[in-house]
């Protein structure tokens, strides 16, 4: 077995209790952008269900990370899932910030991007190489309208998702994020900001958002 390739976006650890708690009694959960698929850690946290990972790179795939059952495929297009197949949802998008930023080999400087972690250009639908705009969100539209279809209802959604400066402005991507769930009939039980410790590499490092939002909703239509 190959050893993946480093992420440079995996899941908080203090993310992990949390998530534990929220799904607790689910019985099997899936992860559509699932990078490493660090979620399955929540096993470690009590929670005794299955969890179902996507990853559009093979590379990031870990196998150590005890996930019940991997897809390697466009999250856009889930047609080989049954509809209402899980009874929860648990997923971290892109925020649309720098790490979007493209592979370029001949710098000479150190970047912290989703392509340059893994030395070449991603696959044209992963959003990992989306900055804020409209392809990045008619791209996750997409996605969401493939999770509203496999989540079954009365399902949970866990989101994961942050804000970002650009040109010294906060661009509301939790906020939108948000609302485009709630416009796939998704209620919000809670919406939690919690303070983590942020990236502060590169330029403008000073300039970071302080928190990250898990945001739960259930699919009530």
């Amino acid at each position: 077995m190959d050893k993946p390739q480093p992420h440079p976006a995996k899941y908080s650890d203090p993310f992990l209790p949390i998530f534990a708690s929220i799904l607790e009694n689910r019985k099997l959960v899936f992860d559509p952008m699932a990078g490493t698929g660090k979620l399955a850690l929540i096993k470690d946290y009590g929670f005794t269900g299955q969890v179902y990972c996507n990853e559009i790179e093979p590379e990031w795939i870990n196998r150590e990370y005890r996930v019940d059952q991997w897809f390697n495929t466009d999250a856009t297009d889930l047609s080989f899932i049954k509809s209402d197949t899980f009874d929860a949802i648990c997923t971290s998008p892109t925020y649309g910030n720098r790490m979007a930023d493209g592979f370029n080999a001949k710098s000479k400087y150190k970047r912290i991007s989703y392509s340059e972690y893994l030395s070449r250009t991603l696959h044209k639908s992963n959003t990992g190489q989306m900055q804020w705009g409209s392809n990045y969100r008619q791209t996750h539209t997409l996605i969401y309208a493939e999770c509203a279809r496999v989540l079954a209802l009365y399902g949970l959604f866990v989101l994961n998702i942050s804000d970002h400066i650009r040109k010294y402005q906060i661009i509301p991507v939790a906020d939108w994020h948000k609302n485009l769930l709630l416009s796939f009939g998704f209620l919000c039980l809670n919406d939690q900001p919690i303070t983590t410790h942020r990236m502060r590499y590169g330029r403008n490092s000073e300039l970071r958002i302080a928190t990250e939002r898990i945001i739960t909703f259930i699919r009530y239509k």
